[in-house]
């Protein structure tokens, strides 16, 4: 009888032992546009689109950007404000959308560009002249608008 109150026991405990745990599943929130601000860009005197923007100015938000969102509406884009112009480079680790990125002196003009930036590439892309600013939007809209180097833009914030 001991024996089979131990066999019983032993069978009890290694079943109740095996139990799985069921697996926790890890939710992300994705990440939505935040529209901080106005920007216009021209060419001459003349507006060529309007954009809403969400601005990046703290170190940790100029070192996240556009990193891990899915998608952006066309007329919205992310203005990477410094306090200096400075030759810059930008990459797209952990972006997942393709983006123009647009390089802009201090004068708020126009000096280079990425078009098409490549989603998830961690390759360096580097302004071709100093730059104060940085607009970043969805991959094709700078030819799309026919943006060239020497177009000025003025922006606002909320």
């Amino acid at each position: 009888m001991k024996i089979g109150t131990f066999v019983l026991s032993f069978i009890l405990f290694v079943t109740l032992g095996c139990k799985e745990t069921p697996k926790q599943e890890i939710k992300t929130e994705s990440i939505g546009f935040k529209k901080e601000g106005e920007l216009q860009i021209y060419q001459s005197d003349s507006l060529l689109v309007d954009l809403d923007i969400e601005l990046a100015e703290t170190a940790y938000e100029i070192q996240t950007g556009l990193m891990y969102r899915s998608s952006m509406e066309k007329k919205q884009g992310m203005l990477f404000i410094f306090d200096a112009p400075e030759p810059r480079s930008f990459y797209m680790k952990n972006t997942e959308i393709p983006l123009d990125i647009i390089y802009i002196s201090d004068s708020l003009r126009i000096v280079s560009f990425q078009k098409n930036a490549k989603p998830l590439d961690e390759k360096g892309l580097p302004s071709k002249q100093a730059a104060q600013y940085v607009l970043e939007i969805n991959g094709g809209l700078s030819d799309l608008w026919n943006l060239q180097i020497g177009d000025s833009i003025s922006y606002s914030k909320n």
